[in-house]
């Protein structure tokens, strides 16, 4: 029965739909659906109760019964603007992309001004393959925006390397305007750029709080997660938006990809395998399969999916690495052809130097195979120069970072504080430098019964700088550890304990593998002084020449260049001298050439020194079966074989300029290891 006179605030259509709206702001999606729905028993055709209920539906995800509400709203109005916004929604997130964006464009037609229109309709043009028509509708979308000079002008600024140019930009824009979503995203790109990962998903995180359905700010805040080793978190971002858009390949993805890094094989082929059920030519699916292939010691299948993604996409450079990266597989004439081929079309394109890149690496392997090393080198140089032009390193700036440490951790540093820590021996760490043996140390150590092999975690450095950030004195890490208490130690510890268990399954004994770790020594003895350390090291031309080949997914920034290499080497080697002398028998050095030639002496010797009683199945690391990620996990299958000692002898005429600098270092090896140029007495 109806309530009320006709004139009465009950039967009032303005104040019935302005409550529906309030629920609907509110977030009260159940209850403004039966508002709205209420009222249209009395104005059953009322365009805007309809919409209404169409939103509150697809809040609560029902799109089907949505989508039908608010096409009768088009049919009843179809000037009606954000009703076919509200609509594209529905479609959208029902997967039927071209319905979604016909919808965008007749909202649009009608509306040329909106901002979130044009925005989403440049998203789904992308995700149909329409790249030149989305970023039409994204220069109109821009400047349709407000404040559209000043986010062009700190794009341009982006785009020149003027960082800081382009956030002082940005800032201005939140200072009047802090609710300004695609600035805070904008923002949050900006910090990731910067490696500044936790401030980005601040910004993410503000963003989608603004504008719950910001489907790319759900995918750049799983990122910022994935980047910080938050994998739970970052699952729960990209599963966030998924739901906006069911079905979508990049999603899905994205979804493999952070189970992969988190170390769940089975789940990121799963998600991998569904993305491939959507477009079985998405070539980013194509790649990150192969890696998760490979990652489980399936080759022959990720050399398929590697293939499949070159097929794909031709020009894409990075599967060409990826398949000389397995270090076993050998190029043939016709793939050598192609990526000459392809690698003269992406030359041309500034868009397209990461491919090129790559091709330059995975050239450089392919003639290393045909022992042409002279050739080899040539790629290889190329590729290198290339790259150092897009990364940050600074050598002075690592060289005053190891000052301070050895600075800090002297010998009465480590008097002062005995005793004192977390008392747990679990922990065993493997440094180095890359492409030196430690993921061969991981596998053997990894065979034993009593030890979990994880992978490279990024906690231990991340624990030791994070110590001294809230300080308002401004003194950091290293210098704020003089001050730190016994039970700030303990607990310093604890916390790196406690980050490392999403990665273990509860053996006594676990491995961290991340070579960049031999700076942080000094810091794990302190708040973990029963922790073991292993320094796998090799010749230091064979160590530099292979970093030198490495085409790495991130981090190693100074590889790419000859005096870089030798700088950080002479620092590690310094560094590792000074944890000799301030705490001799602390860490285990295992020189790559004394395991190949003597496996089981160098296997018992580590095995000793981590407290392990010794078991044979450590002579046997091949046979053990676990996810590798690192470029040497093909290789780490096989036993052990002596074809990668002292291959820098074949590049020794190209490696003069390294040699010249790293002859202090070279002068300490026996005569017979040295370079001829310094072999002379």
């Amino acid at each position: 029965m109806q309530t009320g006179t006709p004139n009465s605030p009950a039967s009032d259509p303005k104040q019935k739909f302005q409550a529906a709206v309030a629920l609907l702001e509110a977030r009260q999606y159940a209850q403004a659906q039966a508002a709205a729905a209420s009222a249209l028993l009395t104005w059953p055709n009322d365009p805007n109760f309809l919409r209404v209920l169409g939103v509150a539906l697809c809040k609560q995800h029902q799109f089907q019964e949505a989508e039908r509400h608010l096409v009768h709203v088009t049919r009843l109005v179809p000037n009606y603007a954000p009703a076919y916004e509200n609509l594209a929604e529905a479609q959208m997130l029902q997967g039927k992309l071209p319905e979604a964006v016909k919808s965008l464009q007749t909202a649009l037609k009608h509306n040329p001004q909106s901002h979130a229109a044009s925005m989403k309709l440049g998203e789904l043009l992308n995700l149909t393959g329409k790249g030149a028509e989305a970023d039409e509708v994204f220069q109109n979308a821009i400047a349709a925006d407000p404040e559209r000079e000043k986010l062009v002008q700190a794009m341009d600024f982006v785009q020149e390397g003027k960082i800081k140019d382009a956030e002082a930009v940005y800032k201005g824009i939140l200072r009047t305007n802090p609710n300004h979503v695609d600035t805070l995203r904008l923002m949050g790109v900006l910090s990731m750029k910067k490696e500044n990962h936790s401030d980005g998903e601040a910004y993410f995180r503000r963003a989608v709080e603004l504008a719950p359905d910001f489907w790319t700010a759900w995918i750049n805040l799983g990122v910022s997660l994935n980047e910080q080793q938050k994998f739970g978190k970052a699952e729960q971002a990209y599963l966030q938006a998924l739901k906006l858009k069911p079905g979508n390949v990049h999603t899905l993805e994205k979804l493999g990809s952070n189970c992969m890094n988190d170390g769940r094989m089975e789940d990121a082929v799963g998600w991998l395998k569904k993305s491939l059920e959507e477009d079985p030519q998405h070539f980013p699916s194509l790649l990150v399969m192969g890696h998760a292939l490979k990652t489980i010691g399936e080759q022959e299948e990720a050399i398929d999916a590697y293939r499949k993604c070159a097929e794909s996409k031709p020009d894409f450079g990075e599967v060409y690495w990826s398949l000389a990266n397995l270090k076993t597989y050998k190029f043939d004439d016709a793939e050598l052809d192609e990526m000459k081929s392809q690698l003269e079309t992406v030359a041309n394109d500034p868009t397209q130097e990461d491919s090129e890149i790559s091709f330059l690496f995975a050239l450089g392997k392919a003639y290393e195979d045909r022992k042409d090393y002279p050739q080899a080198f040539h790629y290889y140089a190329e590729g290198n120069t290339k790259k150092r032009l897009n990364v940050t390193y600074d050598p002075i700036e690592f060289e005053a970072h190891i000052d301070r440490l050895i600075d800090v951790y002297s010998a009465d540093f480590f008097a002062s504080h005995q005793g004192q820590g977390c008392q747990e021996k679990g922990p065993i760490l493997i440094v180095g430098l890359p492409r030196s043996g430690s993921t061969l140390q991981e596998q053997i150590l990894a065979s034993h019964s009593q030890v979990e092999g994880t992978a490279e975690l990024h906690y231990l450095l991340r624990i030791a700088t994070d110590t001294g950030v809230n300080r308002t004195d401004g003194i950091k890490y290293p210098e704020c550890m003089h001050e730190l208490k016994d039970y700030q130690l303990r607990g310093l510890g604890e916390e790196y304990l406690e980050s490392t268990l999403p990665h273990r399954t509860g053996l006594p004994y676990f491995t961290d593998k991340l070579p960049n770790n031999f700076t942080g020594i000094g810091f794990l003895h302190t708040v973990l002084p029963n922790a073991k350390v292993i320094d796998a090291r090799r010749h230091p031309l064979d160590s530099c020449l292979g970093g030198f080949k490495q085409l790495f997914a991130k981090g190693q920034v100074f590889t790419y260049d000859m005096y870089d290499l030798a700088h950080y080497y002479s620092q590690y080697i310094r560094m590792m001298d000074h944890w000799d002398a301030v705490l001799p028998g602390k860490v285990l050095t295992v020189n790559y050439e004394e395991v190949v030639a003597n496996l089981e002496g160098q296997a018992r010797k580590t095995a000793a020194h981590c407290g392990l009683e010794w078991e044979d199945q450590m002579l046997r690391f091949y046979e053990t079966e676990r996810a590798v990620k690192t470029a040497s996990s093909e290789q780490v299958r096989q036993p052990i074989y002596s074809g990668s000692v002292h291959l820098w002898r074949r590049y020794e005429e190209q490696l003069q300029e390294l040699i010249e600098f790293l002859e202090p270092v070279l002068m300490r090896l026996p005569k017979e290891d040295r370079p001829i140029s310094l072999q002379s007495d």
